[in-house]
């Protein structure tokens, strides 16, 4: 036998004899994970890793009988910068692992591939460190995993495109990575996916349907693009929705404004045409800025709380019915500006609006009132020139716009 067989074997029977009868698989692939990682400065989480004694009572370790069923790498800590090091392949052969997470840390190279062995994984959070390369498809392999946590790290390549087809996958965190590729198609039988995440990355292409069960969509930060009737066909439990900074275009499907949403954010894509708003939104925070919405302003919106819809095509006067429910303090924000917009309806007296609320009406074509409030990166020529508020260059001026 290879020496350094033997003194693995000769030190598994220390640890056996020192506490429970952990499996010895279990055992040497704990040392070798151990080896593979360090504490960086601040961090002590492995001052108490001895291996001469129960390995069940290592901090991060959790045991059912002789088997490690939840490893939990690192600590939170104010003033540590975390672990240091890699992951190494042996976290594969710690097959009865239902939990496996990695506190914020240093932590850099691949994620193994041997992760996809682990078939009892409910959970894997693995984010806020340094990791690279692409995901392992072999995750895909993890049938009854529950939630993927990679968010904040250097992942790139696509997402594996059976990722989406885990029948109990409940939480897709993929967010601030440098993922390309399209966005793998999702499971539109499954009942179990709520949460995906996957904004601040390189993703490309249309984005796909969603499972009927969605309740959290953040794909913002990308390069997305076409429209969004098939994506928003079948999910009507979207709690929270985020498409911003995308390439999105088409007009905006009315559907859209009756989720019970808390928070619609459509900004800064490439959305057309005029709105087709009848009900009373009731989507406390809606932001359509920047895109190149055209028509009047529909008066539905009066129900927001918080609405933004600056910087795009909109004509006509503004509905009474928003100014009073700023004068109300039913709304706190609107912004209008950089519009074609031609005055107030009814000669609504923007003056009256409470401190604490919030109307921009600066570069449309007309004098804004007193007493409106625009924030520092609106400020500068209050009104358009009269030549564009004719009807000249209204697409031109909206594209010469700073978009940042």
């Amino acid at each position: 036998m290879k020496p350094e067989l033997i003194f693995l074997v000769v030190v598994a029977l220390v640890g056996v004899a020192a506490g429970r009868l952990l499996e010895p698989g279990d055992f040497v692939a704990l040392q070798s994970i151990r080896r593979a990682l360090r504490d960086g400065p601040g961090s002590t989480f492995f001052s108490s890793w001895d291996f001469t004694a129960d390995p069940c009572a290592f901090p991060g370790v959790l045991c059912d009988g002789d088997r490690i069923v939840a490893l939990r790498l690192g600590e939170q800590r104010a003033g540590s910068l975390g672990l240091m090091g890699r992951l190494d392949a042996a976290l594969g052969h710690l097959d009865a692992l239902l939990d496996l997470s990695l506190a914020p840390g240093r932590v850099t190279g691949p994620i193994p591939a041997t992760l996809g062995q682990l078939t009892r994984l409910r959970f894997l959070g693995l984010s806020r460190n340094l990791l690279s390369g692409a995901i392992p498809p072999s995750i895909s392999s993890l049938r009854r995993i529950q939630t993927v946590d990679l968010s904040f790290n250097l992942l790139s390549g696509a997402v594996p495109p059976d990722l989406g087809q885990i029948p109990s996958l409940a939480n897709l965190v993929l967010s601030h990575n440098l993922l390309s590729g399209p966005v793998p198609s999702l499971n539109l039988l499954s009942s179990s996916l709520l949460r995906l995440d996957l904004k601040n990355n390189n993703l490309s292409g249309e984005l796909p349907a969603l499972s009927p069960t969605v309740q959290y969509l953040s794909v913002s930060s990308n390069k997305l693009s076409g429209p969004l009737d098939r994506a928003l066909v079948l999910p009507r439990q979207l709690r929270y929705v985020d498409l911003a900074r995308n390439q999105l275009s088409g007009t905006i499907p009315s559907s859209i404004f009756a989720l019970p949403a808390t928070h619609l954010r459509l900004e800064r894509n490439m959305f057309y045409g005029k709105l087709d708003v009848r009900s009373a939104v009731a989507i406390p925070n809606v932001d359509l800025s920047f895109n190149r919405i055209s028509g009047e302003l529909p008066a539905a919106f009066s129900s927001v709380r918080r609405l933004f819809l600056n910087n795009n095509l909109f004509v006509g006067k503004v509905p009474a019915s928003l100014i009073e429910a700023l004068k109300s303090s039913r709304m706190s924000a609107l912004y209008l500006n950089h519009n074609f917009l031609t005055g107030l309806e009814n000669d609504a007296m923007a003056g009256e609006i409470p401190s604490g609320s919030s109307l921009c009406l600066r570069y449309n074509c007309m004098e804004p009132p007193a007493g409106t409030d625009c924030p520092a990166s609106a400020l500068g020529e209050r009104t358009r020139p009269p030549a564009l508020c004719a009807g000249a260059g209204r697409d031109e001026d909206l594209m010469q716009e700073d978009p940042s």
